[in-house]
């Protein structure tokens, strides 16, 4: 039978969504969305996992009404991992990555894991380690990890839900984890250290078809029985997957949300920074890729709210002219700029709304540029998301690299594009276009003048 249609889950750490992706038009025909809150009660603040299942069920039994589904494809955002007790119930429940507790055994657990050398994995705060969640998991309720039988990753999770099969997948597992070699293709010795390898469930690639739809489920959602279920994928990949399979390197993706991932294919060898979030990624075909992240979705909420404004080629021309700038890091923590707090250079407070976008917009901008250049990214420059949509944003960026910009208007989101692509004999065909946008000199000189203040912000920070 050829697969026409395949449904989605798409699990991002703000919201999730449950898409249908026509294969042959490679867009998004029906979407269900809904927040991905998280439970600040019980041992620790973790995922609604229950809601989260309840509302993927109820998404696909509808989209299903509407178009027959052919297959279920699973993405999700990474640094987490779901811990099963013998019964397939969860153990402990599912650790929100942004909590601090795993930062009280941080000293701990810096003596244990391996060096950025073998595994490519920065150092990160709080549960962005997905081994830190482990370690301070294990130590501080031990009788709850003795009970662990298998550890998944969190798209992986989803997958056995669906299916019974119990499976781990290579780009989740080299997603900053601290878990995996990238060079070995295998587990980092702090997994053997530690003697957590039985723990882990298989690898598998995530284009396999992990298994068949439970029967109660098809009973439940009205979908065909032993349905297609592919194992799944780590967003930003899944992101970058497309990409991937049809362009020729050099070129980058810059995949947009929560969090601004940015991954360089075939680009300049260079010595990646732990300090400033650089690391490496696996990507689906199992190879090694550079990558540079920081919040920049969170960042733009934070500084527009939820109902940022129109943006104006005059408000842009009024903040080139005066010079208006934000210099990082928003927020503090993460990025390549972790250790400054954020200065405006000029009073915020007498921006007009569309000036104020503006000025964020350019900071997003050469943010991104900045990852760009210490991933040691060439060629075309592919932005995905939501950023995709702000034109001031596409402009700064390709007037602080001097080169190419695309934007994919296909989706509001490539994730779950790229997991549609899991499936076998997919015909890819992005929805990345030229950005035409205009950009004068004044972009290039303002983007010099950014970088001259954060090199000088970030002195300053550290001599202080």
């Amino acid at each position: 039978m050829t697969m026409k249609t395949v449904a989605v889950i798409d699990i991002g750490k703000t919201n999730a969504k449950v898409a249908l992706v026509d294969l042959a038009r490679f867009e998004e025909i029906a979407v269900r969305k809904t927040g991905n809150g998280v439970v600040n009660s019980g041992l620790y603040p973790h995922f609604d996992i229950e809601r989260l299942w309840r509302f993927i069920l109820d998404s696909l039994a509808a989209l299903h009404r509407e178009h027959r589904v052919d297959a279920i494809s699973v993405t999700t955002h990474g640094a987490t991992a779901v811990l099963l007790d013998d019964a397939g119930d969860l153990a402990l429940p599912v650790l929100d990555y942004e909590f601090a507790g795993p930062d009280a055994l941080a000293a701990d657990y810096d003596r244990v894991r391996p060096l950025f050398f073998e595994t490519g994995s920065a150092r990160l705060p709080m549960g962005l380690n997905v081994g830190a969640q482990l370690f301070w998991q294990e130590r501080m309720f031990p009788e709850h990890f003795a009970k662990v039988a298998t550890i998944l990753t969190y798209a992986q999770y989803w997958s056995y839900r669906l299916t019974g099969v119990r499976a781990n997948e290579l780009t989740s597992l080299g997603c900053h984890t601290d878990l995996w070699n990238p060079k070995a293709a295998g587990f980092s010795s702090m997994v053997d250290a530690l003697g957590w390898r039985k723990l882990f469930a298989p690898v598998r690639k995530a284009s396999d078809v992990l298994g068949g739809l439970l029967q109660h489920l098809a009973d439940e959602t009205g979908l065909p029985r032993n349905l297609p279920v592919y194992c799944g994928i780590h967003d930003s990949n899944a992101s970058l997957l497309p990409h991937l399979l049809t362009r020729n390197a050099p070129f980058s993706v810059v995949s947009t949300g929560t969090w601004v991932v940015i991954l360089s294919v075939g680009g300049d060898r260079v010595e990646l920074d732990e300090k400033r979030d650089t690391l490496i990624n696996v990507n689906a075909l199992g190879d090694p890729v550079p990558s540079a992240r920081f919040m920049g979705g969170r960042a733009f909420s934070t500084l527009m709210g939820e109902n940022p404004p129109a943006g104006s080629l005059e408000a842009e021309s009024k903040v080139l002219a005066a010079g208006h700038m934000l210099l990082p890091s928003v927020p503090v923590g993460s990025g390549p700029f972790p250790s400054t707090s954020a200065r405006w250079t000029v009073d915020e407070r007498a921006l007009a709304p569309a000036e104020r976008l503006a000025v964020a917009s350019f900071h997003l901008a050469l943010m991104t540029a900045t990852c760009l250049d210490l991933i040691g990214a060439r060629g075309e420059i592919v932005v995905e998301g939501p950023f995709a949509a702000n034109a001031a944003y596409l402009r700064m960026l390709a007037a602080a690299t001097g080169r190419q910009v695309l934007a994919d208007s296909h989706s509001a989101t490539g994730t779950s594009l790229g997991a549609a692509c899991l499936v076998t004999g997919v015909r890819v065909h992005t929805g990345a276009e030229r950005f035409k946008g205009s950009v004068s000199d004044d972009y290039a000189r303002y983007a010099e003048e950014w970088r001259a203040l954060t090199a000088a912000h970030v002195e300053h920070a550290v001599d202080a």
